[in-house]
């Protein structure tokens, strides 16, 4: 239960309880602010509250059995509030005021004249200011290239400096891509392999990819990446039903060999709480047989046809050859890849590997910090 005092005397300003479990407090240069009682409680930044050594909250709200608030006074600068019960707080007005919210980079869609950012591997290994600017690149497009890489196996190891640890998945750790007629998925054919993002059949896909080409001497297979985010956000403003649909409807993905297999039931786009996407998932060789029975199956295939169309036809795409020595590195939860057709057998070697785009953004506050 809240119980809300209302006090006017000296040294303090009135406050109102509101519907909401919020109290009104009158600055003394006329500003008024509201501020939810639980919140006000719970974020108390006494010693008693929250541990100073690690700013970690000591104080849980759960232990309390009623929150009322005796007496609240105010100064140009801070607010004390007396709690029922003994406790007092003190908060600077700063503190109140203050948008607590971590602001990071923002993805932005691709211009039409938008081409990949190359940053050199050295530089970005050793070199923490140049790391950065390639760090905020790729939070902002999506999209990362590495040149003068060394072409030897496993280099992508060297990349856990930057990106954070590799995320394993149930095959190999570093996945090697050549021409295999052993190799258990499209990608170790000569075949194209159409726009889409690896391992849609776990629950949680890697959200960063790296591919290192150690060696490239066919011709053909061009790499292709294309913007899904800015895509999608199209696609909803002119199909917004099928839009729906696609957030809805959850989809069978399957992906295995001789000794694992991973499988998921998911719908192709996944959206936040704000409506804001943070998934797209889209593999046809992945997606598995639906029960043609389910009413939902027609209605997806009629939102997954139109959305299909739209990426085969998209002027968000970009195509280049990924050289020896290269890695291309994705946002693998907003940009789809691919490869055209590999025209002849000239020695192509590809190794890759995933990672996870909050130990990114996480190197990105490391790097920030250094630098402030």
């Amino acid at each position: 239960m809240l119980v809300v005092a209302e006090e006017n005397h000296a040294g303090c300003h009135s406050m109102n309880a509101e519907a909401l479990g919020n109290v009104q407090v009158n600055w003394p240069d006329g500003e008024r602010m509201s501020l939810p009682i639980l919140w006000l409680r719970d974020v108390c930044p006494c010693e008693a509250c929250r541990i100073a050594q690690t700013q970690e909250k000591r104080f849980h709200l759960a232990t309390l059995e009623t929150v009322s608030i005796e007496t609240l006074g105010v100064s140009d600068e801070a607010l004390w509030v007396a709690w029922t019960g003994g406790h007092s707080s003190q908060y600077p007005r700063s503190f109140l005021a203050k948008d607590h919210a971590r602001v990071m980079p923002q993805w932005q869609p691709w211009s039409d004249d938008y081409t990949p950012a190359y940053f050199d591997f050295q530089a970005f290994q050793a070199n923490d200011r140049m790391a950065l600017l390639a760090i905020e690149e790729f939070l902002r497009s999506g999209v990362l290239i590495l040149s003068n890489a060394p072409t030897e196996e496993a280099t992508l190891e060297l990349l856990a400096k930057r990106l954070g640890p590799i995320r394993e998945v149930l095959f190999e750790r570093i996945h090697n891509v050549k021409v295999d007629p052993r190799g258990y998925n499209v990608a170790h054919t000569n075949l194209g392999l159409p726009p889409h993002n690896d391992f849609a059949s776990y629950s949680w896909p890697p959200s960063v990819q790296a591919l290192h080409m150690l060696a490239n001497e066919a011709s053909g297979g061009r790499s292709t990446i294309f913007d899904g985010w800015a895509l999608l956000e199209e696609f909803r403003s002119a199909e917004p039903e099928a839009f729906d649909v696609l957030c809805r409807v959850e989809v069978p993905f399957r992906e295995f060999d001789e000794s694992n297999e991973t499988y998921a039931c998911e719908p192709i786009i996944r959206l936040n709480t704000k409506g804001e996407i943070v998934i797209f998932r889209y593999s046809n060789q992945l997606m598995q047989v639906m029960n043609p029975a389910d009413p939902d199956t027609a209605v997806f295939y009629d939102a997954y046809y139109k959305l299909s169309r739209r990426l085969f036809s998209s002027d968000k795409v970009r195509r280049f050859r990924l050289e020896g020595g290269q890695i291309l590195i994705v946002a693998s939860h907003r940009v789809l890849h691919g490869r055209e057709v590999i025209d002849d057998a000239g020695y192509r070697h590809l190794q890759d590997a995933y990672f996870e785009h909050d130990n990114v953004r996480n190197m990105l506050t490391v790097l920030a910090r250094s630098h402030d």
